[in-house]
């Protein structure tokens, strides 16, 4: 398929600013992929569409505080720092996107805080806006982890036109959240609230947590027309074997698997056996899900609406089926359905 199959007009009002007022009240849009089927329900009404013994399969990565705001040495030009992974923990070497990108040079030093608490070092140029910097540190790790947290805001993405509040600390974040590790949150997963949780496990539903750390690369427009050559940034996943008792379990007695979001969808079909079970296995992945694929694990997704031509849409319409997809995009639009991070959600069965 090409990416131009991809597009479509988003009035930009319909992307969500804010977050619903209580996680489960988010509306919900139920796909029935096998009769085309489209109903328009509550997140909360999820519990209706599963059944004891059902597995929900979750990524609890969460999210660090990475997008900061410096300073560069004798100009005192304003830097923002996105801070991407840490390379190396000893040395406090770091992938970083800096913008504007032009005035960093190797060998700059860049400085944050009102007394200049703490002072980085640009030691390579990894892409056009990519950098590696080392900060200069020479207390404790955790005082160093404390003062990232203090200097660093909640990554927002850029389509959220509005300043982080303290109210995203917590609502950009799963409630289940425990490896820190993601600078964009699993988004499927905010709609739960530890309420809802706990109603679905008192059902009988089983949940199961695996581990991919989102990067934004999941967000970056896809620029090539033939997706056959495009190419994910690759991210850091892991599958424990409670998480494959779980999951292989119901599998094999027929039960139902729902992934909750793209990037556990990701990581689980990184991560399968001839059998198509579920494997325990940790590392990196790049694995771009686009038309026509077979999944191997999960019968069901649940994810929110999101933007034209990414590989989050891409894969969405590979596990509903291109035509149901774009229909049910049409009328997510005609009926106002919120867009992006903070919107609304789509369970697909």
């Amino acid at each position: 398929m090409k990416l131009s199959q991809f597009k479509f007009d988003l009035p930009l009002n319909l992307i969500a600013q804010h977050p619903a007022k209580k996680r489960e009240e988010s509306r919900m849009m139920v796909i029935h992929r096998h009769t085309g089927q489209i109903e328009h329900r509550q997140f909360r009404d999820i519990m209706e569409y599963f059944d004891d013994k059902d597995v929900f399969v979750v990524n609890n990565t969460k999210v660090f505080p990475a997008r900061m705001y410096g300073r560069k040495e004798k100009t005192g030009a304003k830097i923002e720092v996105f801070l991407l992974r840490e390379l190396n923990k000893p040395n406090k070497l770091w992938d970083v996107i800096v913008d504007p990108a032009r005035k960093i040079r190797v060998g700059n030093k860049l400085y944050f805080g009102e007394n200049d608490e703490l002072v980085a070092e640009v030691i390579d140029n990894t892409t056009s806006r990519g950098r590696t910097i080392r900060f200069l540190w020479d207390g404790t790790d955790d005082e160093f982890k404390q003062m990232l947290e203090f200097m660093g805001e909640t990554p927002l993405p850029k389509y959220i036109k509005r300043k982080p509040e303290e109210e995203d600390k917590e609502r950009y974040q799963t409630v289940y959240a425990k490896y820190e590790g993601a600078v964009a949150a699993p988004t499927a997963g905010l709609h739960f609230s530890k309420e809802l949780i706990k109603r679905l496990e008192i059902q009988g539903i089983r949940f199961a947590e695996v581990t991919l750390h989102t990067g934004l690369g999941t967000f970056r427009p896809i620029e090539v027309e033939d997706l056959s050559k495009h190419k994910m940034d690759a991210e850091y996943y892991k599958i424990d074997e409670t998480a494959c008792t779980i999951v292989n379990k119901a599998k094999e007695s027929s039960q139902r698997i729902c992934s909750i979001g793209t990037t556990t969808m990701r990581a689980m079909e990184t991560s399968y056996t001839a059998q198509k079970l579920l494997k325990a296995s940790e590392g990196w992945t790049n694995h771009f899900i686009h038309p026509p694929y077979n999944f191997n694990i999960a019968d069901s997704l649940v994810t929110n609406f999101h933007l034209p031509k990414t590989s989050l849409l891409i894969m969405a319409c590979a596990f509903a089926g291109y035509e149901l997809m774009m229909e049910a995009y049409k009328k997510a639009i005609k009926e106002k359905y919120r867009f992006f991070s903070y919107g609304d959600s789509m369970l697909i069965i």
